[in-house]
């Protein structure tokens, strides 16, 4: 029983060092553009700095008319194989009586862009050392857009969100998003290809401080005959707070077996 105890002690103090040694080897560097010690991961010591930033405070929704006022909203100018995807999708919910057929779950949130243009959720800003997150209620998503001075991902996977990295200009925070999944839309029924690139051009509208600007700009080489730009507005509400939002409770559509949702 003693040897058997000691060789436990043994084992136990030898593994030690082992994980230790793995825990080193899987830390990860800084990222590109940022020095050790530094940057959104090291953030103690550099809240003051954001005293600095302008007043984002509360939450923010999409004002009405937010896209261009009473006049028809502008939309995207799709080439090539691009349209005709979208024309082809126009013609399927024109012989089904406007039903949309999804490829993906009805809980699935619409991912960049048009997350940011959804008029019946509202979002949230915070500021921390090196980051502005996004908390949004529809889909309770989170969007990160890092200000600490890196790069964008070499071969970033694509995703919901993007790769966002930004700078502020003044009171302006400019944000530079790519890495979108083309398997999300531009617009409703709108394709893009993995080449899609936005700017947003975040600041309050010098008429308003209760009024929150976002100046985006699309552009993709493959998809669009020319950049896309749309104004969208927000709306402050000062001491608001974001609701819970499940969706995945319900997700009970039918789908094939490609796991297409069916028409109901």
């Amino acid at each position: 029983m003693a040897l058997r105890a000691a060789a436990f002690a043994l084992l136990c103090c030898a593994a030690v060092p082992a994980s230790a040694q793995l825990g080193a080897a899987t830390q990860s560097p800084p990222p590109d553009g940022v020095a050790e010690g530094a940057g959104a991961g090291n953030p103690r010591g550099r809240y003051h700095a954001l005293d600095a930033l302008p007043d984002w405070g509360g939450i923010w929704f999409v004002s009405a008319g937010a896209s261009g006022g009473g006049a028809p909203p502008a939309i995207p100018k799709l080439k090539g194989e691009y349209l005709q995807r979208y024309q082809a999708w126009r013609a399927e919910v024109a012989a089904n009586a406007g039903v949309v057929r999804r490829t993906r779950s009805n809980c699935s949130p619409p991912g960049m862009p048009r997350i940011m243009r959804l008029a019946q959720y509202p979002y949230e800003f915070l500021f921390t050392p090196g980051r502005v997150t996004i908390n949004q209620e529809a889909w309770m998503q989170t969007r990160t857009i890092w200000t600490d001075g890196r790069a964008h991902k070499e071969d970033p996977d694509p995703t919901f969100m993007g790769d966002s990295i930004g700078h502020w200009e003044g009171d302006t925070l400019v944000v530079d998003t790519i890495g979108i999944s083309d398997a999300i839309e531009l617009d409703t029924g709108m394709p893009h290809s993995a080449r899609f690139h936005l700017t947003e051009r975040i600041h309050l509208s010098a008429d308003d401080p209760d009024v929150l600007v976002n100046e985006m700009r699309m552009e993709d080489p493959e998809a669009l005959e020319e950049p896309f730009e749309v104004t969208v507005r927000y709306r402050r509400d000062r001491h608001g707070s974001l609701i819970e939002f499940q969706c995945a409770e319900n997700d009970r559509n039918p789908i094939d077996e490609e796991g297409n949702t069916q028409f109901l």
